[in-house]
This record gives structure tokens, sequence and C-alpha cells, in this order.
């Protein structure tokens, strides 16, 4: 799968309907689609078949690009081409460093543009035709292969008036015939939290009976919202992207605590790893390296400073592999947030690792991102020193850190998409316990929970 757009076809752009009416409105549109036996040129589609996916979307930026007229389409929550377009198009109109990314200073315009245009914000989208509609982004690279039910809760702040719905279909073209549509539907309500948490049932039934449910969150996931609580009850996979939690280290805790009481979970951080782990694994992996892995025993690691989640991870993931048992943790801070937690080996040698929070100055698209690691010992005779980074940040850092041992030394390449609708795409294809990450995070927890002790 991949984030490349199809040509789209839409047998309905949003539109308003009461609660009650979705499913009716929805069966309407299948049955003005489902045979060409009249002679006509309008085409045949299927409808959602595979699963149903919830996302809770708390972050207003497509609403906000609807209600001032730049977006066209569904409030789905799902970022892809239009959406960056849109931004892209508020931001050249109203005199703002066009980017195509909604940072605060564009979020912060629309907003005021909103409340001095006396508009409210609504789901409200203008017709879309499919000349408008070159590629929505990764809903329909999944429609295209798994066509599904996307319902998307927004919520808003203001005056609990309800919750209002919309209802919408769109249809990459099938290559195989273009004559047969593969075709996503959409179902979106917006109102207040408290609103949309009494909705809770409502949602419950809308998801597609006997079919995978997915519940992508996007905000901290926490058991004590009703909501949530009663949506990952029933979840197939409850997935969450720790890179943009507000407070990482406690959000960590919750989600290993959930894990541990058998919550279907998955992180899409945790995927963005997979490139360090398998180099840090194949360095390794010659046989004469083989033996010198038990030998390291300093470890450093350089993330972009504000979220420390992906270098817990990963220091979680090591040491669950190399049995490394947490006993203490210090704090340093200074401009880097030194933090040096040491561990215990199987045959009670220390280990310590440093983790460093790197100040930069050109920000990636994904905040904490590993940029360096660094493995070596004190056994000066062991061949076991290795050093990774980041391509687009080089290996001076690391390879400042010297020594008498050499090292072997090489880059990371990144995923080739590491934001999260694109990754959520891969997501929705492997659904299974992953008892890798289950194991690294509860090492994660519990270096977390010495640092509440410290």
């Amino acid at each position: 799968m991949t984030t490349q757009s199809l040509p789209l076809v839409s047998l309905q752009s949003p539109k308003d309907v009461s609660i009650s009416e979705i499913e009716a409105e929805l069966l309407k549109i299948w049955q003005s689609y489902n045979s060409s036996d009249d002679g006509s040129d309008v085409p045949v589609a299927t409808r959602a078949t595979t699963f149903s996916i919830v996302i809770y979307e708390p972050e207003e930026t497509q609403q906000l690009l609807a209600s001032l007229g730049f977006y066209k389409g569904p409030v789905d929550g799902i970022a892809g081409p239009s959406t960056e377009s849109a931004v892209r198009a508020a931001q050249k109109a109203y005199g703002l460093t066009v980017t195509g990314k909604a940072d605060d200073e564009t979020v912060a315009k629309l907003r005021s543009q909103l409340s001095s245009s006396g508009k409210t914000p609504t789901t409200d989208s203008q017709e879309v035709s499919p000349s408008d509609l070159k590629g929505l982004g990764i809903a329909d690279a999944i429609a295209s292969a798994n066509p599904c039910r996307i319902i998307t809760l927004c919520p808003i702040a203001g005056q609990d008036e309800g919750v209002t719905a919309q209802v919408s279909a769109y249809c990459p073209i099938n290559k195989r015939s273009h004559n047969t549509l593969i075709c996503c539907e959409y179902i979106t309500l917006t109102g207040t939290a408290e609103a949309l948490e009494r909705t809770a049932g409502i949602v419950e039934a809308l998801q597609i009976g006997e079919l995978p449910k997915f519940i992508w969150w996007k905000a901290t996931p926490d058991p004590q919202i009703g909501l949530f609580k009663r949506l990952a009850a029933s979840a197939t996979c409850v997935i969450v992207d720790s890179s943009s939690f507000n407070n990482p280290e406690t959000d960590l805790l919750q989600i290993q605590a959930s894990l541990s009481q058998g919550m279907p979970l998955a992180d899409l951080n945790w995927r963005r790893l997979a490139p360090w782990q398998e180099l840090t694994a194949e360095a390794f992996d010659p046989p004469e390296r083989r033996s010198a892995v038990m030998e390291v025993d300093k470890v450093t690691i350089d993330y972009e400073k504000g979220n420390p989640s992906q270098a817990l991870m990963f220091l979680g993931w090591l040491a669950s592999r190399l049995q490394w048992r947490p006993v203490s943790l210090t704090e340093e801070g200074g401009d880097y947030d030194i933090v040096r937690v040491q561990f215990t080996m199987a045959d009670g040698r220390a280990v310590e690792a440093e983790l460093a929070g790197i100040p930069t100055a050109d920000w990636g698209d994904i905040a904490g991102d590993m940029v360096g690691l660094r493995l070596s010992s004190t056994n000066l005779k062991a061949d076991c020193c290795t050093v990774l980074c980041s391509e687009t940040t080089g290996c001076m850092r690391m390879e400042a850190g010297g020594g008498a041992q050499s090292c072997r030394i090489q880059q990371v390449t990144p995923l080739t998409d590491q934001n999260a609708e694109f990754l959520l795409s891969q997501q929705l294809r492997r659904w299974g316990q992953d008892v890798l990450y289950e194991e690294s995070l509860a090492v994660t927890a519990q270096i977390l929970q010495l640092k509440a002790i410290a």
C-alpha cells in the first residue's frame, strides 16, 4: 500500500443528517450504485465490507479549513494531500509562511479568522467533484485495498448542543475495472466531549458487526474517559501514537498498564524504531561479533529534545533482549535533559545508559525522533563498539565520544514515510498481538517507575 493517489469518484459529498438517519442514508447511496443493469453509465459501487475504524480527532484543523472554505471532503481526521493543499491555500491567503503543515501559528490564524467571520465551527463542506479529489490521502489508500467504514468523532469546545452527523462516500477507481468502484463510507459526529460520550452506544452500533473494529485514539488514551473505555472494550485493536503524547512518560506508563490488563494496543511510534532495531541487530549478526554483544555495558541514545518516547522504548527493547534489569535512575538535566539509567546484567555486571535530548534548529515532522545511538564497553578488548546515527543529522556527536575502541559506524535510513497516517495504513493489516512490543514496553515501564522513585 502506498500513499500514491488514485482517481476518485464522489458518490456522496458530506451531507448533514440526523443520527437516526445515518444507516438509512448510507443504504440509499449503495442502492443507487449496486447495479448497472439499466444500461446507464453509473458505476457499480461496493460498500464497506472489511472493517470499521473509529477515529477520535481532537485536533480541529480540518474543521476550521472546511468552515472557512479551504477544505473540501469529509472531516475524517486523516490528513493527506487534500488537507495539506488546503493548509497551503490558507497560509497563502493569510500571508503566513507556506509549509502545508498546520503549525500553531496557522491554527491560531484559522481560529481568529473563523471568529471574526461570525461563523461557527462546522463540518459543512462544499460540493466535491472528482477533479477536486486528487487524493484524499491515506483513507483512500486504505479503501483501495480494504473498503471500510470510517467513523470520526470530532470533539469541539463550547456549549453542549448535542451531536451533529454527516455521511459521505468516496471511491478510488479499481484499476482492474473502471466499471467497479471500491468505496469507503464516512460518518462524522461532531459535538462537545460530553455530548460525544453520550453517543458511545450509537458509535458502537454504527460499527459493522462481525468484522474487525479499530480505534485510532488521537489523544492520550485514558481509561477514565467513558467513551474511550467503552469503545476500547470491544475493539480488535486500539491504535495510539506516543509521539503526540503531551506527558510522554506518564502516558507510556498508562499504555503499559492497559496492555497488562489485556487491552489490545498498538503504538505507531514503536513502528518508527524498526530501522534502528534492525541495524542494531545486524551489527552483531556476523559470527565474530555475536558474543561481543554481551560485552556491551555503555549505551548512549540521542533524540530530538521534547518527547523521549522513542528513546525510552528503544532502551526498553535493548534491555529486554539482553536481559538487563533496571536498578536506578538519575536526572542531570541541563541543555540536553540528561538521564542516566543503571542496569544489572544476568551475571551481575553493571550497565549504564544515557538518554540525551538534543536541541535542534530544524525539527523533523515527528516529535522526539531518535538521532543517534552508541553501544560500547568498558572492556577495551571487546569488539562491540557500534555507532548508529540518522542520515539527516550525521554522526559527529557520537563519534566525538572517542575511546580506544574502533567502532562500526552506520547511518540509519528512516522509514520512507513516518507520518501517522501512513503507519496507520500498515497497522490496519496486522493487528495481532505484538509480543516484542509488550516485552519492551514492560521494561520501559520499569525504567519510568524508577524515575518516579527518584
